[in-house]
């Protein structure tokens, strides 16, 4: 499940947040990024963190819009609780 709610940001940089019931108890992930970022998925326009031209390479586009789509719960990813279970799952031959 996501939930995805653009907000406005205070200058005192402090938000205060209510979760909705929909979202279970327990642990969960609270991601932030600049409304700008998904705004070019061709990532044709200027990188909204670092002010430069930038125009990744079609394999790091691939990564990048993967990775938002994971974000967004369109395709599934994975979560690791430490670096020895990630390495054992990519030296896996599934």
């Amino acid at each position: 499940m996501s939930i995805e709610q653009t907000i406005e940001v205070p200058a005192s940089h402090r938000l205060t947040i209510d979760v909705p019931r929909e979202i279970p108890t327990g642990k969960t992930i609270i991601a932030f990024r600049p409304a700008t970022a998904d705004s070019s998925p061709d990532f044709k326009d200027e990188c909204p963190l670092c002010a430069k031209s930038h125009t990744p390479n079609a394999e790091t586009a691939t990564a990048i819009s993967e990775g938002r789509a994971m974000m967004r719960g369109e395709i599934p990813s994975k979560l690791y609780n430490s670096l020895e279970e990630m390495l054992v799952d990519l030296d896996s031959d599934d």
